[in-house]
């Protein structure tokens, strides 16, 4: 039973089925039966006895994955939540559009993961949003998205022991801070795009009249990343354009992978 939506979610999407997502969601349970000391998996939508938590609005589209799967967490610091009960404006979703427009996966110190949503509700590419609001293509879609968390979460368990044993009497506290560290390093720090090296995708300006077909009125410039590779970034915040660009919002277009710069009314 879905939970009651506050937001003004589109509706027009087809729901994402689960079948597709249960081997990744298959293969994060597992991770947490097996390393129960570290991992824990976050309630879904839907408990045991089939009531729908009353906290949560997830886009319509995602509800079937998340009857099953809410999140994983890591040593109460790395937390991939896919039921977000509070949403806010600032931070690194700063220049993004209407709440409707984008659906929060991981937050961290003024960064985040988001899922773009479609215009009639279908869930697109992921980004990473660094703390100079730059995007980071993360991945084309929520499961290939799950796919690098759960590698990026086997590869720190498999050499978490080790990190730890290098600590001189180390505490559980140590112990999380390795565990936090070797995900940023398998992961986080890449879609966040704090690495030097990275692929950067062009901010080009539209000229007036002539916006390209699937975009809003207001585009005043498109970043393109239908062929970029995976963790190439955009920078409005650099892009040479008219005007402040906190003045500006971003619009998804091609299943998120075009990402369009809109002046504000």
């Amino acid at each position: 039973m879905p939970a009651p939506h506050r937001l003004p979610w589109p509706t027009e999407a087809d729901v994402l089925p689960v079948e597709p997502l249960r081997p990744v969601l298959e293969r994060l349970a597992s991770l947490a039966l097996r390393h129960g000391d570290d991992v824990v998996l976050l309630p879904a939508l839907v408990d045991d006895e089939g009531e729908a938590d009353e906290a949560a609005d997830p886009p319509p589209a995602l509800e079937q994955v998340l009857e099953e799967f809410g999140g994983i967490e890591l040593r109460g610091r790395v937390r991939l939540d896919l039921l977000v009960d509070e949403r806010t404006e600032l931070g690194p979703y700063t220049l993004l559009g209407d709440a409707t427009t984008y659906y929060p996966l991981y937050e961290g110190s003024d960064v985040a993961v988001v899922l773009t949503i479609a215009g009639d509700g279908t869930p697109g590419a992921v980004y990473g949003i660094g703390e100079d609001l730059s995007l980071t293509l993360a991945a084309r879609d929520l499961g290939a998205f799950l796919e690098r968390w759960a590698d990026a979460l086997t590869a720190s368990l498999d050499e978490l022991d080790a990190e730890v044993e290098r600590r001189a009497d180390a505490s559980e506290a140590d112990r999380a801070e390795a565990a936090e560290e070797l995900m940023e390093a398998h992961l986080l720090r890449t879609v966040l795009g704090t690495l030097p090296e990275r692929v950067s995708v062009p901010v080009v300006p539209v000229a007036p009249g002539s916006v390209p077909e699937g975009l809003p009125a207001g585009t005043i410039a498109v970043a393109d990343l239908r062929d970029a590779p995976l963790d190439a970034t955009v920078d409005v915040m650099d892009a040479e354009l008219p005007g402040d660009p906190l003045d500006h919002h971003l619009a998804w277009a091609h299943g998120g992978q075009v990402v369009a710069v809109v002046e504000e009314d």
